[in-house]
């Protein structure tokens, strides 16, 4: 754990680059002006947490809009481990977080990451995947013109 306070932190780019592993920066600002300067210093992060009190919503609200800009998951009063993993569980961020903004590596959506799509036109069934034949041998639901089908 270190600790430096808001004048170095804002002056030295290199405090705010990401850390893996266990590592804590205490920041110290003098005030919210400073730490909305840093915050707009950030480049793109997978999460941001918040830890308010009725008293600093209004500051809060000041701070959110930055936050947003920064990142895709924005934590209050929590720690943002571990991930809950749910269809509006999302984490990537603008670049460098992520280049690619409709993927995440978590939530229901992450093995979206793995896919590659490919299109299979005016095949015969035998020459299909069978989870893609027409007579769906392994009777498997799906999306068929945007209809969800069952497998019967």
């Amino acid at each position: 754990m270190l600790e430096v306070d808001g004048k170095h932190f804002v002056a030295d780019a290199s405090l705010g680059e990401e850390v893996f592993g266990p590592f804590t920066l205490l920041v110290r600002f003098e005030g919210i002006d400073q730490l909305l300067e840093a915050a707009q210093s950030f480049r793109g992060q997978l999460t941001a947490v918040m830890h308010i009190d009725e008293p600093d919503y209004d500051e809060a609200a000041r701070l959110l809009p930055i936050l947003e800009r920064r990142t895709n998951r924005i934590v209050v009063n929590a720690f943002s481990h571990p991930q809950e993993v749910g269809y509006a569980t999302i984490h990537g961020g603008p670049f460098p977080a992520t280049t690619d903004s409709r993927f995440t590596s978590v939530g229901m959506t992450a093995i979206d990451r793995f896919l590659r799509p490919v299109t299979y036109q005016g095949f015969p069934d035998a020459l299909l995947p069978d989870a893609l034949a027409e007579a769906n041998p392994d009777g498997l639901w799906r999306l068929i013109d945007g209809q969800l089908t069952s497998p019967e």
